[in-house]
């Protein structure tokens, strides 16, 4: 069993950035590949991000890629995601998960993985 909390979300302007963080309990985090979703009001939840076991792969959604890093520390159980150049449309509930097995992005969808986090809010002004 993995408990995932996230925090670090809020509100932030346009152009500027935050870090978000993911803490787990149990001993085989490092086991586990890590997530970052988010949902938008009114849309459905999206795939952000992903990063392997051992920290050495990492993958992003199109919209994100050069703005956002996912990273892991597994002494300390946590994976973070740092956002860069945030836009109003990065506005979103942020979730965490996490999914055994290989690095597979294609894997990496909303009903496949195994754990869930109840998410932080992220805010954009304009």
């Amino acid at each position: 069993q993995v408990q995932l909390v996230e925090s670090g979300g809020g509100l932030v302007q346009a152009g500027n950035s935050l870090r978000l963080s993911c803490a787990a309990s149990g001993r085989t985090f490092s086991f586990y590949n890590m997530c970052w979703f988010r949902q938008a009001p009114g849309k459905e939840r999206e795939y952000v991000a992903a990063i392997s076991g051992s920290g050495g792969r990492t993958n992003y959604a199109d919209s994100v890629k050069g703005r956002f890093t996912i990273s892991r520390d597994n002494a300390n159980n946590t994976v973070y995601l740092q956002m860069n150049s945030l836009k109003p449309e990065d506005t979103a509930v942020y979730y965490c998960a996490a999914r055994s097995g290989p690095f597979d992005p294609s894997y990496f969808g909303s009903y496949n993985m195994n754990y869930w986090g109840k998410g932080t809010l992220v805010t954009v002004s304009s």
